[in-house]
């Protein structure tokens, strides 16, 4: 007897039928232990997952099959190159299908109940019949590379409607990645026939403006007594606001809702309109209770047909499509340069000199521009 026949108990042998455990057969095939299709696992084998084609995911998300929806999702948001690539191809079949939804940014201050509110008016909408899309835009920490949302609202009962999708859309720490990752999920949810599409935002800075420029109508959610160390933020969103909703009016701060309301609709009166021929208000709202909600959709609507009718919609789109082009024009150039190898030999030794006093910044980012001009 071997030492291995010795070192093993009687009844563990290759073929262990009719036991619960079994030495398990060393792998075959590739270096990933797979055949050509199919892999081995505890003495079975299972078809290996094929690889879907670009046709494949067209039809997909066309006939609304959520799991292939989630795929090119992901095949989109990945940085690969070849993912990058086949991303490309299956938005390019897409494109033709897209455009046929209303799109709606929310922004609102810390705690201002966005979730809730969106929540709430999803399900509103997905009970009249309409499919919602909500892309909930998590930033990354430009410390930890981590997201700063760890505990991001879910958004359960609407993500349990078969009427709706909700998908958390992290920016990869850049701003950038928030404009280019986020367009295109919006696009795969139009070609998979979702008619109203929702962005939310943290609402932590520059990211309200990128949001902007993506969609047809800016929401922002207020508070009252939130302090004006919550609201400091608060002008230059309304700048950029087609509405404004006081969140959370309803018991003993219902009044107090009221009163905001005519403070916003004071101050949007010396404000120039974020959209042409349209007039930004401030309304109450009431997540908990439902009163209010309803009056959403009516706004927007209402703001739809106004601007279609003056050609204010689609001049918008159109901007914002030239918009995007210049973005990933900017997003391509900086990855270039950063990916340069001669950029990277000489970086370190150039950021020394400057360190060290022996240049400025200037002449620093002339010196490398010359490098990689080379």
């Amino acid at each position: 007897m071997s030492n291995d026949d010795r070192s093993r108990p009687e009844w563990a042998t290759d073929q262990a039928e009719g036991y619960a455990s079994h030495y398990l057969k060393g792998t075959e095939g590739g270096h990933d232990g797979m055949t050509s299709n199919k892999k081995t696992v505890a003495g079975s084998t299972y078809p290996r997952r094929r690889q879907l084609s670009v046709d494949d995911y067209v039809e997909g998300v066309l006939a609304g099959n959520r799991a292939i929806i989630a795929q090119a999702i992901t095949l989109v948001e990945s940085n690969s190159h070849k993912h990058i690539q086949l991303g490309q191809e299956v938005l390019k079949k897409l494109m033709p299908y897209t455009g046929n939804s209303i799109r709606i940014g929310f922004t609102g201050v810390p705690g201002a109940g966005k979730s809730t509110l969106i929540e709430a008016f999803g399900t509103m909408l997905c009970d009249q019949g309409h499919k919602v899309a909500v892309l909930a835009v998590d930033p990354s920490s430009s410390l930890s590379k981590g997201s700063i949302l760890g505990d991001k609202t879910r958004m359960e009962n609407l993500s349990r409607n078969q009427n709706a999708y909700v998908r958390p859309s992290p920016a990869g720490g850049t701003l950038g990645g928030v404009a280019r990752k986020s367009r295109e999920t919006l696009l795969i949810c139009e070609a998979a026939g979702y008619d109203v599409i929702i962005v939310e935002t943290v609402g932590v800075g520059q990211s309200e403006i990128t949001v902007r420029s993506m969609v047809d109508f800016f929401l922002v959610i207020m508070l009252t007594g939130a302090g004006d160390e919550l609201q400091g933020m608060k002008k230059g969103v309304m700048e950029i606001a087609d509405a404004i909703f006081i969140n959370k009016a309803d018991g003993s701060n219902k009044q107090a809702a009221l009163n905001a309301r005519a403070e916003y609709n004071r101050l949007l009166h010396f404000l120039q309109p974020a959209t042409k021929g349209w007039e930004t208000q401030a309304y109450t709202v009431s997540a908990l209770t439902g009163e209010g909600v309803p009056n959403i959709w009516e706004v927007i609507q209402r703001y739809e047909q106004e601007t279609k009718s003056t050609g204010v919609f689609d001049e918008r789109r159109k901007k914002q499509m030239l918009d995007w082009v210049r973005t990933l024009i900017e997003d391509q150039l900086k990855t270039r340069f950063y990916q340069n190898e001669k950029v990277k030999e000489n970086f370190p030794s150039i950021e020394k000199q400057l360190i060290n006093g022996e240049t400025s910044p200037t002449l620093a980012v002339q010196s490398l521009l010359k490098i990689y001009d080379e």
